[in-house]
């Protein structure tokens, strides 16, 4: 059995100070701001690990210039949100390192991050409690030790599957050609989620991934998109390091996709756990299979 495997964890907090989270810039607030907090939350050689490992760990297999980061946010249901003082409010993080515990520096750092406040008002909170969940969303309470990793199996599904629709939940970019492509033909979307999934296996996983890489990407070349409805989202951030400004826009909506797609299924279902495309650490590529 082919398989990728993961945790995925809730943090809840309640507002000790109104917080606003900007529409559209949930991940930004959160995921900005919590690189700063972890650098000083746990020791350099786990802030590099989770945070900077292309500079520390060498070089990507798969021709990679750097290292994915091992971890992605799920905050785009806070985009928008005022949170008033006493209510609560939480957070996900999927993490794909099997190798060290991260669990209690992902909880420190959030905590420290939320005692210095959040959003563009700097509301202050608390973090309350910590869950691991399960793929339907149960519950596991938590605390700095995890329990054992969801196992998403990757084998096709064993019967025919002809079509399938996609939900981009959140802005997503794909690179094809040396550019970004204008629409997710599967044949690029697959192969980008393919590469991503092996190379999160074999960074920080299980291993890599035992497969006919060439044979998979010629036969999703023969399933075509058939249907889309797509809108491009233009969003920029500014660096409160650099200053810069950095656009994390993308295009969000719908695509059907027609063809043999029995063995690309459980593949397209693993997006929403890693994302698929550019930033995905910030939340973006969330895609979901209808």
């Amino acid at each position: 059995m082919t398989t990728f495997e993961f945790y995925r964890f809730r943090f809840h907090f309640r507002a000790l100070d109104q917080v606003h989270f900007p529409a559209g810039k949930s991940a930004n607030v959160v995921r900005g701001a919590f690189g700063t907090v972890l650098r000083d939350a746990v020791p350099p050689e786990v802030y590099a690990r989770l945070f900077e490992p292309g500079r520390t760990l060498g070089a990507a297999p798969s021709g990679l210039a750097d290292w994915p980061r091992p971890f992605v946010f799920r905050v785009a249901h806070l985009d928008g949100l005022t949170v008033p003082v006493g209510d609560s409010f939480y957070l996900d993080a999927h993490v794909f390192d099997l190798h060290q515990p991260t669990l209690v520096h992902f909880r420190a750092a959030l905590s420290r991050l939320a005692e210095k406040g959040l959003g563009p008002g700097r509301g202050r909170a608390e973090l309350e409690r910590t869950e691991q969940l399960d793929v339907a969303g149960a519950a596991q309470a938590v605390w700095e030790t995890s329990g054992a990793p969801i196992v998403a199996c990757l084998d096709p599904e064993p019967g025919a599957v002809e079509r399938v629709t996609v939900r981009f939940q959140t802005p997503t970019e794909l690179k094809s050609a040396g550019g970004l492509a204008e629409r997710p033909e599967f044949p690029i979307l697959f192969g980008r989620l393919r590469d991503r999934i092996s190379t999160l296996r074999s960074l920080y996983g299980a291993g890599a991934l035992e497969i006919d890489f060439k044979g998979l990407g010629e036969r999703a070349a023969r399933v075509e998109m058939c249907r889309s409805n797509l809108a491009w989202e233009k969003v920029k951030r500014k660096s409160g390091r650099t200053g810069q400004v950095h656009p994390i826009g993308g295009f969000t909506g719908e695509a059907e996709y027609a063809g043999p797609l029995a063995e690309f299924l459980p593949w397209l279902r693993a997006a929403r756990w890693v994302g698929v495309g550019r930033q995905t650490v910030w939340g973006k590529g969330d895609m979901r299979v209808l």
